[in-house]
């Protein structure tokens, strides 16, 4: 929790292999997450859909944190469960794993109601939290903004009741701009409060973020979307003829010094 309470906080990338975790600890970054939208496009499944399971992603968080030695945060969708009992026993599972964190959303992965009900999300949250028993930091996630619910009084009851549950970070990713973003910080406080890189109307800068109170700040898949964008112009230019094009980027030799420090 200390590098949510020291000010400026931080900024947490969230990697999808071994290579760009090891990437972005070679950067310097202090601790790193998982992306479960990454994480099941790299398996080629939907996220938010129970297609990756529980175990997966334990084994994955894991890989990632004996490679850099960082603390991983684990971004675990619904807790794997349909009861406050399955989260419970993803929380426990968490900690054994090594896990520095938690991420526990009141998602429900039914396409016809996303969102859990109010009291549903919160006794599952009480759940995590009991469990954590302050050894990984859990962070309570509503998800209302990007499952069609633009409600921010509905994000800000279920944000507070989260952090009443015990929950230590709140997040809802893309408040519609930087006003609802305040209004956040401001009725939570002093929880510290994760953004998925901005609101939804502009990009800020990590100065502007750290400016109106936000204490984390994670990339969700968007550095693996960045690197597969560039794998789709590689490809255009592939077809294009163009191998000089295709066949830039990271050298192998980068690559193995990298991997070489993960195996150390």
């Amino acid at each position: 929790m200390a590098l949510h309470t020291r000010d400026g906080g931080l900024v947490m990338p969230n990697a999808w292999d071994g290579l760009s975790a090891l990437m972005l600890a070679d950067a310097g970054f202090e601790a790193i997450a998982t992306s479960s939208a990454a994480l099941a496009a790299t398996l080629g499944r939907s996220d938010g859909r129970h297609e990756v399971t529980r175990g997966e992603h334990l084994e994955h968080a894991r890989l990632l944190g004996r490679l850099t030695g960082l603390p991983v945060n684990g971004d675990f969708e619904d807790g794997y469960g349909d009861t406050p009992e399955d989260v419970a026993a993803t929380v426990e599972a968490a900690v054994e794993f090594g896990l520095a964190g938690i991420g526990i959303e009141d998602t429900s992965g039914n396409p016809d109601q996303p969102i859990r009900d109010f009291d549903d999300a919160v006794n599952r949250m009480r759940s995590a939290v009991n469990a954590a028993k302050k050894r990984i930091v859990v962070t309570g996630r509503t998800d209302n903004f990007i499952q069609g619910r633009p409600d921010l009084d509905d994000t800000i009851r279920r944000l507070t009741a989260f952090a009443e549950a015990g929950a230590d970070v709140l997040y809802a990713p893309y408040p519609p701009d930087l006003d609802a973003l305040a209004a956040i910080v401001t009725a939570v406080a002093p929880t510290p409060v994760n953004v998925l890189i901005s609101p939804a109307d502009k990009v800020l800068t990590v100065a502007e973020l750290q400016k109106a109170g936000v204490k984390r700040i994670s990339l969700g898949p968007f550095l693996y979307t960045h690197a597969m964008g560039a794998l789709e112009q590689a490809t255009k230019a592939l077809l294009r003829g163009d191998l000089a094009s295709a066949s830039t980027g990271i050298s192998f030799e980068r690559i193995s010094e990298l991997l070489a420090r993960g195996t150390n």
